[in-house]
């Protein structure tokens, strides 16, 4: 009898052990009731086999084990199927009508208890399920007893407390193995839930860990990151773009301080080494391949008790903006200078206009030997009214009237004073213009004073046997005007301080004539740009947005 109860328990166990073993994977987690429901209808139908009653009457019937696993855990499906093999395994064993009638208390109380919440626990947690197993063991324990004393008929104390020994002993069992089984299956559930949030938060930090990827390699600021010995990790594209014709693999793994040395950048010191020592944060301004980089060193913190784990280099192309910021100046001096031509300018050209006609009248009553020396102050004075008004040309509120112009009509109107100053100094001018143009809304005075002044600058940095070109160009959305010589040419550190107020690079100039420039292309909404090599000339391009276009 024992042998045969020790099988009917190992025959329950037998669905829990396969289930661990079979449930594994999360994706097996769709199937998994099924499973259990045939593995706990096959210990049934094998348990049925070894039922026994032992000499207290008492039903060794272990089949309630898979039966409420199998129901607990395979869901309404399950449960309905393993409860018709259970009615059908048990109707064969029925000997009187109180078999009958018992059981189908069992079966009136046991569904709604399976299948109901009840108020006092909640069946859909772990807790719940457990305590659902507890009572239904408790309501077999009390079946099983009423169907033990049912068969009594002489009711003395030693039979009947026999049965009520003998099925108090089942029914904890039933209900201790029952939990058993829930606590083992539940530790699957647990270890399943556990590889599932594993496996979402891996994912989780693989897709930030692409994110941030993806955000460090299409950064527009140069990173590296180094490790704990100055050894380069990582470098996003910007600074491979920058270090130079090499492969992301030609550069990790080598030294920090020996990639300084091929990019040919000053600093102080090496600042990764810097960081290494102790330094907590480095800020320095570089400048790389012509370009401008604001950077930034600061160690990577690994834990706060680990130290430094690396360190963080971060370029900022700061270029653009300081090219603002030198544009910002630029204009604050053309407005000082503005300022000044605004508030000086009659002072000076009142006693001047007054200084030239007593001159003249001299010159016109003094004898034939002194009129030169009366027409060289007349040139000098003319000379300083002509830099009054470049003054006062420079004035950055001054407001001028534009009109419907077409840039080749007035380069042809300039065509005859240009070619007689190209005459007089052995020079050819090449005018290119262009079939087509559009109208500009433009000043026709100053803009002839843009282009003599543009024209006389070239020819001036020619020999007698240089060729100015100028040239029109009708593009899609702008009006080009081209003035190139092929003089000396301009040296790269002059090409910046070129349009300031007062630098010049000629001998007896004043600095006023490209300042003028300027300030005459920016009162017309253009952009001036130089392109020059030394020995090889100069080329002056003006860009005029045309009327109702977007252009920058």
């Amino acid at each position: 009898m024992w042998k045969d109860t020790l099988l009917q328990v190992l025959i329950s166990f037998l669905p829990v052990f396969s289930f661990m073993v079979w449930y594994s994977k999360p994706e097996r987690i769709r199937q998994a009731h099924i499973f259990l429901g045939v593995a706990c209808g096959i210990a049934m139908m094998l348990n049925a086999h070894y039922t026994m009653v032992n000499e207290d009457g008492v039903c060794l019937d272990f089949r309630y084990i898979p039966l409420i696993i199998g129901s607990l855990y395979g869901g309404i499906p399950v449960a309905g199927v393993l409860l018709v093999v259970y009615i059908i395994t048990r109707l064969n064993e029925f000997t009187n009508q109180w078999d009958y009638i018992l059981f189908a208390m069992f079966i009136i109380i046991y569904i709604p208890v399976l299948y109901t919440r009840i108020s006092i626990f909640d069946a859909s947690s772990r807790k719940g399920r457990l305590k659902v197993v507890a009572v239904i063991c408790l309501l077999i324990a009390i079946l099983r007893i009423a169907v033990g004393l049912s068969g009594i008929t002489n009711l003395k104390f030693a039979d009947v407390s026999g049965h009520l020994l003998g099925g108090l002993i089942f029914g904890l069992s039933i209900m201790g193995l029952t939990l058993v089984c829930a606590h083992f299956i539940e530790l699957c559930y647990d270890r399943i839930e556990l590889q599932i949030q594993l496996h979402n938060v891996s994912n989780k930090y693989r897709k930030e860990m692409r994110r941030l990827q993806q955000f460090i390699d299409n950064s527009p600021l140069l990173v590296v990151f180094c490790n704990n010995r100055g050894f380069i990790t990582h470098v996003n594209d910007v600074a491979i773009k920058f270090i130079g014709s090499v492969g992301r693999n030609d550069i990790l793994g080598q030294k920090f301080s020996d990639i300084l040395k091929k990019v040919d950048v000053q600093f102080e010191a090496d600042p990764v080494e810097r960081v290494l020592l102790g330094e907590d944060k480095l800020i320095e301004i570089i400048r790389l391949n012509g370009r401008t980089f604001y950077t930034v060193s600061c160690s990577i913190q690994d834990m706060p008790s680990h130290g430094t784990d690396g360190v963080l280099f971060i370029g900022h192309d700061v270029t653009e903006l300081q090219r603002l910021k030198d544009e910002v100046d630029k204009m604050e001096r053309l407005s000082l200078v503005g300022q000044m031509a605004a508030s000086i300018t009659h002072e000076i050209r009142n006693p001047m206009a007054v200084i030239r006609g007593f001159v003249q009248l001299l010159n016109e009553r003094s004898p034939e030997d002194q009129q030169s020396y009366f027409r060289i102050v007349l040139d000098e004075l003319d000379r300083a009214n002509a830099i009054i008004n470049d003054f006062l040309s420079l004035a950055q509120n001054r407001i001028v009237e534009k009109e419907p112009s077409n840039l080749n009509d007035l380069l042809n109107d300039l065509l005859p004073l240009i070619w007689a100053d190209a005459n007089m100094r052995g020079q050819i001018i090449d005018l290119r213009l262009s079939e087509s143009m559009d109208i500009l809304h433009v000043n026709s005075k100053e803009m002839k004073q843009l282009i003599l002044n543009l024209a006389r600058n070239g020819m001036e940095a020619m020999n007698d046997k240089g060729i100015l070109r100028i040239e029109t160009l009708n593009l899609q959305d702008t009006v080009q005007l081209r003035v190139v010589d092929n003089g000396v040419g301009i040296p790269q550190e002059k090409l910046e301080r070129l349009f300031e107020p007062f630098y010049t690079t000629k001998t007896n100039g004043t600095g006023l004539g490209l300042a003028l420039c300027l300030s005459i292309v920016e009162r017309h909404s253009g952009k001036i740009h130089v392109e020059s090599a030394v020995g090889q000339g100069t080329s002056f391009i003006v860009s005029f947005c045309k009327p109702g276009r977007y252009c920058w």
